[in-house]
C-alpha cells in the first residue's frame, strides 16, 4: 500500500479505555478468574498484560528507559522468546495484585499513555518497528495502530471469556482488523507465484472489509479494493478472524468456519496470517 496510507486510531484510545474500565468494574470475582482464549492466561492475567503495555510504553517511549535488555536477540524467534519471557515474569509478579489495584492502575496509566502518544509526530520513526509486518523501521502512526490492536485484542479476549460484548463494532473493530492486514504480505513472503497473482481476504459483515495482496517482482503488496479478480480468496467472519490472526486459534481449528475459493494452496496460506509477536 502507499506509504501515505495511514490508519487513524489514536482518537479511539479513550473510547476503548473507557469501555475497558466499565468492563473490569463490572466483573465478579469468579469472572476475574475465568480462562481466556489466550492459552494460559485468565482474565486477571490479560488485564495485567494490558497494564504492562501502558507502563512499558510510558517507560520506553516517554522516558527513554528500556529496563531489561537482551544481548542475544539475533532472529525474529529470539525476539519472540524474549517478549514471552517478559510477559511471563510480569503476569507472575502481578498475581499478588488485586483486581481493584490493577483496574485503578490501568485507568491512570491509560490516560497518561494516551497523552504521551498524542505528542508523537505520525511520520517520525517509532521507538520500535512493527516486526510482525516485516518492518525494520516503522512510523509512529503504525506503532500507535499496533498499540491499538493490542488494547482491542486483549479487551476482546476478556469480553469473550466472560460473555460481555461491546467492542465488535465498525468504529472499533475495523481499524483493528485493518491494521492486522499489514501482516498479510508477510504470510506469503516465502510463497512463489506468477507476477500479478492476487490473493484476497474478505472479513464478513458490515464491520469487516476486503483486503488483497498482489505479487510483483519485489514480493507481495497489500491493496484495499473490492474490484480485484483474485486467484484465491478467503471468506471469514469477524469472530474467527480476530482469534485466528492473533494465533488464539490455529488454522486446523477454523477450516470448517471459513470458505475458500480458487487456488487451494494459496487460499489455505491465508490462514497463516499472524499479526502478533508469536
Amino acid at each position: 500500500m502507499s506509504s501515505n496510507t495511514t490508519i487513524e486510531t489514536l482518537h479511539l484510545f479513550p473510547i476503548l479505555d473507557r469501555k475497558l474500565m466499565e468492563l473490569l468494574k463490572s466483573l465478579t470475582s469468579d469472572e476475574w478468574d475465568m480462562q481466556t482464549v489466550a492459552k494460559s492466561w485468565k482474565v486477571k492475567d490479560v488485564a495485567a498484560h494490558l497494564l504492562d503495555g501502558n507502563l512499558r510504553g510510558l517507560s520506553i517511549s516517554r522516558d527513554a528507559y528500556f529496563g531489561e535488555k537482551s544481548e542475544n536477540i539475533h532472529t525474529y524467534r529470539d525476539l519472540v522468546d524474549f517478549l514471552n519471557q517478559l510477559n511471563m515474569t510480569w503476569t507472575n509478579a502481578t498475581k499478588r495484585l488485586s483486581p481493584q489495584v490493577i483496574t485503578d492502575l490501568l485507568e491512570s496509566s491509560g490516560k497518561a499513555y494516551y497523552e504521551h502518544l498524542k505528542t508523537l509526530s505520525p511520520f517520525d520513526d517509532a521507538v520500535f518497528s512493527v516486526a510482525w509486518a516485516g518492518q525494520e523501521t516503522s512510523p509512529n502512526w503504525f506503532h500507535i495502530a499496533r498499540e491499538y490492536t493490542e488494547k482491542f485484542l486483549h479487551q476482546q479476549q476478556i469480553r469473550d471469556a466472560v460473555g460481555k460484548p461491546g467492542i465488535m463494532t465498525r468504529e472499533l473493530f475495523y481499524p483493528f482488523i485493518d491494521t492486522f492486514m499489514y501482516a498479510f504480505p508477510q504470510a506469503f513472503k516465502e510463497v512463489e507465484a506468477e507476477t500479478g497473482t492476487i490473493v484476497s481476504i474478505e472479513v464478513a459483515t458490515d464491520i469487516g472489509g476486503n483486503w488483497s495482496i498482489i505479487k510483483n517482482e519485489n514480493g507481495w503488496n497489500l491493496e484495499k479494493s473490492n474490484n480485484l479478480q483474485a486467484s484465491a480468496k478467503l471468506f471469514i467472519d469477524p469472530e474467527t478472524a480476530w482469534k485466528l490472526f492473533s494465533k488464539s486459534w490455529k488454522p486446523e481449528h477454523v477450516i470448517y468456519k471459513v470458505k475458500m475459493y480458487g487456488d487451494s494452496n494459496l487460499a489455505k496460506q491465508t490462514l497463516n496470517l499472524v499479526a502478533v509477536m508469536a
